[in-house]
């Protein structure tokens, strides 16, 4: 909670901080950078900085937060500090590193907004940054406690055991693990985080989600290779793709995220588009691990049958489950040769189908996919707390601050 000194200050501060707060992130990481060079071998993602989307996060993030403390001083925005909280766990962030951060945050401030950063606005500001810190600190402290090691120790090895072909440009990888570490399983919903180095020797990190019920010994990822649309093609995933293969030892850290599966007992139903399979296809696994009998429906929507990544997994796995039912949307038009509850054409549609009452939904896919399912939802009654969603990369939407 703001200070009473400081909240005033911060109200009638914020419209001018919240109009400049993209261009204050964009020099926060060009002085960053400059100052702390290895920060970007091992620790940020640099296809992130290149298109721009971690530079919006931060600068959503940070507006959003201060936006709460003064509009609802007796909350915080919790779904957002743990989303990022769990992305900085999988990267094994220290505490001290918030302290690079703040020197940097607060030049970059000065920078944009010059002599109106009085010492009284600097140290409202201030209080601001070290109020989402030190929960951000003491969430990832938990985050750690919990899987018992400390932020140096999220890493392990684990070796390539398979690598399957699922479309052509998706890869599956099946990885062993390779010490005799104490290993806990997953959730259904989380992620790992690969670092590798690249061609240049500069250690890069992804995120992946888990697209399969582990048991602490064996994991499984999906890879989508990314290229074209004007864009540079992605380091990672191509490395992946073309460079490892089976025997080849990776650097993985311990799963984390956010958006994993209520174990409430009531209805769940996935929706997906594309490459968004994947962690519904990791929460449909634990599922029938489980023998659970809870009532499914999984909802996808892709260009068409073929570039349906895990396709067989997840219908193998909704034959499998007691109470579940799959349906498709293709925007070619075709039909299907797999055993489906309904086979649509064109983009998803939630008036084709029948949702269970009562149900606990989740979301993954592009942004404006994800948008529209929701909006839909909401329209249809049911309460945005019910929805989850998982962004892949920087989280430039922050639907749970509506």
């Amino acid at each position: 909670m703001l200070s009473d000194k400081s909240r005033p200050v911060i109200e009638a501060t914020l419209p001018v901080v919240g109009e400049n707060i993209g261009t204050i992130a964009t020099r926060f990481y060009e002085h960053l950078f400059a100052e702390h060079p290895e920060l970007l071998d091992g620790t940020f993602n640099r296809g992130n900085q290149v298109d721009g989307s971690q530079q919006q996060a931060l600068a959503g993030s940070v507006a959003s937060f201060a936006s709460v403390l003064v509009s609802a001083p007796d909350r915080t925005p919790e779904k957002l500090l743990r989303r990022i909280a769990h992305k900085h766990a999988s990267l094994g962030i220290r505490p001290e590193q918030y302290q690079v951060v703040h020197d940097n945050l607060m030049w970059a401030i000065v920078d944009v907004l010059g002599d109106a950063v009085t010492p009284e606005v600097a140290a409202a500001w201030d209080e601001v940054y070290w109020l989402m810190a030190s929960a951000l600190i003491n969430q990832e402290r938990g985050l750690y406690s919990a899987r018992g090691v400390r932020p140096e120790t999220v890493w392990r090895p684990w070796r390539v055991e398979r690598k399957i072909r699922e479309t052509d440009d998706v890869v599956t990888f099946v990885v062993e693990r390779v010490d005799d570490r104490l290993v806990k399983t997953s959730l259904p919903g989380q992620y790992v985080t690969v670092l590798m180095p690249m061609p240049d020797g500069v250690r890069q990190p992804r995120q992946y989600s888990l697209t399969r019920a582990d048991d602490g010994q064996h994991r499984q990822f999906a890879v989508k290779r990314v290229q074209g649309d004007g864009k540079p093609d992605g380091e990672m995933s191509t490395l992946l793709c073309d460079t490892v293969e089976i025997g080849d030892v990776l650097t993985m850290s311990l799963p984390y995220g956010d958006v994993v599966l209520d174990d409430a007992g009531r209805p769940v139903v996935f929706a997906s588009a594309g490459i968004g399979i994947t962690p519904m296809a990791g929460m449909l696994s634990h599922l029938v691990a489980a023998n659970s009998g809870l009532n499914i429906t999984l909802l996808h929507a892709d260009a068409n049958e073929g570039s349906f990544a895990l396709r067989r997994q997840v219908v193998e796995d909704v034959l499998t489950a007691r109470n579940a039912s799959l349906h498709v949307w293709y925007e070619d038009g075709t039909g299907s040769i797999e055993p489906m509850d309904g086979v649509h054409a064109g983009l998803m549609d939630l008036s084709e189908v029948t949702l269970p009452d009562d149900a606990l939904y989740y979301l993954c896919g592009p942004i404006p996919f994800m948008q529209a399912i929701r909006s839909a939802l909401i329209e249809r009654g049911v309460a945005p707390s019910e929805i989850q969603y998982e962004v892949f990369g920087p989280d430039l939407w922050q639907a749970d601050l509506d």
